[in-house]
């Protein structure tokens, strides 16, 4: 018999976030968002002013930050419902109504810019000097002249604004059919008596499943939910990326792909240069394959293989354990870092910890400045959702300490450096596993979750990577895309990637792809993985070889938000991604695993 997931009433509140940190009731929540036409409209009366001097433009930053404050609140506490149940047409029409208000506002500061444009930078930087509540502006008037070729007029700029939210429905009909619509055909055990329920929440475990018919059919029957889907899920995705040119080409950006990286001021050459680095280092994984092929006894690998146990003995990781393990990890980083960890996660309840039927697909965290981090995953009591788990507070923690340290404009931080801190967490915390349970089936089980999400981050998000670059490319060439085109398109790349060590279903892993609703429809996000990783794995070495000052650096470097440049706070954490040296080093670690793993499984 199939195993139901709850629903979500019938998750135990202590195992589920805390929306009540950010607005105590529904009602006010409602009474937040009916004040904030009014804060606009207030803004609005600053439109044509700014010339007047440099107290009206103090003015309008301090209404903006309280209207940001709020508007970021009512947009959290819609998520917090919308996320964890998809399916809830009171959770979704909330999240609209949070989506319109933020286009809304997005939409009346549209003149800013444009204004300050034309007042001119020597004279805004004589304001900087003359009023104390212009003086955090000095790097956001840097980048807005580096900028100003590709900031239109205050019509556009609202116009712009204003196509946010429906620019949005592509992908939010994508993540509606993945999360909500989609009924997978349970797997099945290779005795064929047990039917096992193919879900969002689910389907991670299924993958690592030492039995081999269940993986097989929850790998074969996950795709062909989404196959089944795919030419809406195409159609989507094809809009998603036209508007992606579209914008780029209203902003006067050469390409997408330029557009996607000058806002953090990054060089396309690092884009091009991490993608061929991985296509160079492509042997690794085939010797990888290989050896994971010869550890099951195989005479072919599947796809369905590749994240298959290497041992029977699979930790058991309860939740608390897991905390247990991830503060021992981070320990290097200092007690205040461990005790905001412990404290958000197991007393204010930052964490959504369980599946639940409707439940957001993977795992990601949230929050703005004025709420804490709210982090969403679906636990399943072992090292891969430990590591999740470890990933996540990375970027809560890095966001916890932007918050506390940056003024509004400054507290968001780039994607770019985005996924460093996840992997910097995972990092130590393998590091700290590792190195205190020398039990040889531990460590085979550590190094496979490792494995796992250099999976993801060297081999699946730089071949997604290849992919969106291509899709781009072809829209803007004036090409149709079509499902068929994307599913044929996914598996060249893929075969690519695993040689001849792996046997491919071409439909089944084509469609892999439809599978990221999230990340491909964020403008050239998904190369960033590969980066971040790179970025983490150079910074942790440093912290664990314990090189003087690599702690203060690192700890530095979360406190930064975007108020330098991504590439300049890495730079001054002690690495350089304009160099391909952070990636070589990082499959160096890629390959030393495979060593390591190599002599476990042979030993």
């Amino acid at each position: 018999m199939s195993q139901a997931l709850p629903k979500r009433h019938e998750i135990p509140v202590a195992h589920t976030w805390d929306a009540t940190a950010v607005y105590a009731t529904d009602e006010a929540w409602e009474t937040a968002v009916s004040q904030i036409p009014s804060l606009l409209q207030e803004i609005a009366t600053y439109q044509g002013r700014l010339h007047e001097g440099p107290a009206i433009l103090a003015d309008l930053l301090d209404k903006m930050q309280a209207v940001y404050d709020e508007v970021g609140k009512i947009y959290i506490y819609a998520t917090l419902f919308h996320e964890v149940d998809t399916a809830d047409p009171e959770a979704a029409a909330k999240n609209d109504r949070a989506r319109g208000l933020f286009g809304q506002t997005l939409a009346t500061l549209a003149f800013m810019d444009p204004e300050l444009l034309t007042i001119g930078f020597d004279t805004l930087r004589r304001w900087t000097a003359e009023e104390p509540r212009l003086a955090a502006m000095t790097h956001y008037l840097n980048d807005l002249e580096r900028q100003q070729a590709h900031v239109r007029s205050a019509e556009v700029e609202e116009l712009l604004g204003m196509v946010m939210d429906p620019f949005r429905t592509g992908a939010s009909v994508h993540g509606v059919l993945a999360d909500a619509d989609i009924r997978f055909e349970p797997a099945q055990a290779t005795a064929g008596n047990e039917d096992l329920t193919v879900a969002q929440g689910t389907i991670g475990a299924l993958l690592t499943h030492e039995d081999r018919g269940v993986r097989r059919t929850a790998w074969e029957r996950y795709a062909d939910g989404y196959l089944a889907y795919k030419n809406t899920m195409g159609t989507a995705l094809a809009a998603g990326i036209k508007q992606d040119v579209f914008m780029a080409r209203a902003r006067r950006f050469g390409s997408s792909l330029e557009s996607a990286l000058a806002p953090s001021n990054i060089p396309v050459d690092v884009f091009h240069n991490t993608l061929e680095t991985f296509r160079r280092h492509l042997p690794t994984w085939h010797r990888y394959w290989r050896v994971r092929r010869q550890a099951l006894g195989y005479d072919k690998l599947h796809v369905y293989d590749v994240k298959a146990p290497l041992t029977a003995v699979k930790p058991n990781v309860p939740f608390a354990q897991a905390v247990d393990w991830i503060v021992a990890g981070m320990r290097p980083l200092g007690n205040d870092y461990v005790d905001t960890l412990r404290q958000g996660v197991l007393e204010q309840r930052w964490v959504d910890i369980y599946p639940n039927q409707g439940k957001r697909s993977g795992a990601f965290s949230t929050g703005v400045q004025g709420t804490h981090p709210y982090i969403l995953m679906s636990y399943a009591d072992d090292l891969f959702s430990m590591s999740t788990l470890a990933h996540e507070l990375g970027h809560s923690l890095h966001s916890y300490y932007t918050w506390q340290n940056q003024p509004f404009l400054y507290a968001r931080y780039s994607l770019f450096i985005a996924e460093v801190a996840s992997n910097f967490n995972q990092a130590l915390v393998r590091s700290y596993l590792l190195d205190h349970n020398d039990d040889p089936d531990f460590q085979i089980a550590v190094i496979e979750e490792a494995m796992s999400n250099f999976h993801r981050y060297f081999f699946i998000m730089p071949t997604l990577a290849r992919f969106e670059l291509a899709i781009h490319e072809r829209v803007e060439r004036g090409q149709a895309l079509t499902a068929d085109t994307m599913i044929n398109l996914m598996a060249d790349l893929f075969a690519e990637g695993f040689g001849e060590e792996v046997e491919m279903d071409r439909d089944r892993v084509g469609i892999t792809w439809a599978q990221f609703p999230n990340h491909l429809y964020a403008n050239f996000y998904v190369y960033q993985y590969t980066t971040g990783i790179a970025g983490a794995h150079a910074l942790a070495a440093d912290v664990l070889a314990q090189k003087p000052g690599a702690v203060t650096k690192y700890r530095e470097f979360l406190k930064a938000g975007s108020s330098v440049y991504p590439i300049a706070a890495l730079q001054a954490a002690g690495v350089d991604m304009t160099s391909p040296e952070p990636v070589e080093k990082t499959f160096a670690v890629l390959a030393d695993y495979v060593d390591r793993l190599e002599k476990l499984v042979t030993r």
